[in-house]
């Protein structure tokens, strides 16, 4: 074959192969850019739902703890209520089937009455789930806890602001970092930053990808966002079952917070506006209102005592959800507004 002839086949198998190759590179061009493209949008989808899910649950827990707050702080005003009671009987622990109700104690009471004051006054611009953070502990644990001394030899109570409810925070997670203990956060890192509060909440898992950018590489990029979409799967399967159980403990808390409120605003009328302060006087109608306030306060204490999740085995762990005491409480407090609230 004449060389020219032979040189211009061979330009042309060339040419043709060149074609190929090149319409092959544009295919993996596509398929990556399409790759990426889905795991960027996997990727984003999940975090929008863990955000969602976390701040939902974060706010519904925030608001518990500033009730259980609350209701705890109000204690103070009761006990003084209650000590100008002259002649009253000793008011003793309750005990039935399927209730019981510790003795009242007016130093216990105003110890966490105190505590919780100093941490409501503490929370204005605190960040997000450090309310629910002390409802995660339990109310009455933090609000004592507000009364003791920082890792730091500083008195808590002579705090304010953020310092005492970060101090609060660490002595909850089991004292400063530095000492060995969970520091304010337990070492949660949310959102990108440490968050006082949401460490009590949700426990030592690392979400790491908030913020953080997907590999260049389409395959390791994709890979990565079956991660995140599967470790988002699994906290947002936490957090929607706690949001379950804490919103029944707080229908229950209500409940009990509510017959409380009516409680103490007769007995208030019946000492400090008719002026009955000796319990000779009290008729057997208001002696029973005074004892069914006094149990009511216990219980609220009980209830705020209640840690609405336990800290993970492993550090790594998610916390665990309280649900035996949780349902425990909620049965309890059903059980005793049935045999007693209803007939005061």
């Amino acid at each position: 074959m004449p060389l020219p002839i032979i040189l211009g086949a061979g330009a042309c198998i060339a040419a043709v192969t060149g074609i190929g190759s090149g319409v092959h590179g544009a295919v993996k061009m596509k398929n990556a850019k399409d790759t990426m493209k889905e795991a960027t949008a996997k990727r984003d989808q999940a975090v929008s739902k863990f955000e969602s899910t976390n701040k939902r649950t974060t706010n519904l827990m925030d608001s518990i703890g500033k009730m259980e707050l609350s209701i705890l702080s109000s204690f103070e005003s009761f006990s003084d209520l209650i000590e100008k009671i002259q002649g009253r009987p000793e008011f003793k622990e309750y005990h039935s089937e399927s209730v019981n109700i510790p003795k009242y104690k007016a130093s216990e009471l105003k110890e966490a009455s105190v505590g919780a004051g100093l941490l409501l006054g503490g929370l204005g611009g605190a960040a997000a789930g450090t309310a629910g953070g002390f409802a995660a502990a339990g109310a009455t644990t933090s609000a004592v806890m507000a009364l003791g001394t920082a890792s730091t030899g500083t008195a808590i109570s002579s705090l304010s602001g953020a310092a005492l409810t970060n101090a609060t925070l660490a002595a909850i997670g089991g004292g400063a970092t530095a000492a060995g203990g969970g520091g304010i956060a337990l070492g949660t890192t949310i959102l990108g930053a440490t968050t006082a509060g949401v460490g009590l909440l949700i426990g030592g898992v690392i979400f790491n990808f908030v913020g953080k950018k997907l590999s260049n590489k389409a395959d390791e990029a994709y890979d990565q966002a079956v991660k995140i979409e599967s470790e988002v799967n699994r906290t947002c399967t936490y957090l929607n079952r706690l949001s379950t159980h804490a919103k029944r403990f707080k229908k229950s808390l209500s409940m009990v917070e509510d017959s409380y409120k009516e409680h103490l605003s007769t007995l208030e009328n019946i000492i400090d506006t008719e002026g009955k302060v000796k319990w000779k006087d009290f008729t057997d109608e208001e002696k029973l209102l005074t004892e069914n306030t006094v149990l009511l306060v216990g219980l609220l204490f009980k209830m705020c005592q209640v840690k609405l999740v336990l800290k993970g085995k492993n550090k790594k762990d998610i916390n665990e959800i309280n649900v035996k005491d949780i349902m425990d409480i909620e049965i309890e407090a059903d059980k005793f507004m049935e045999e007693h609230i209803n007939i005061a």
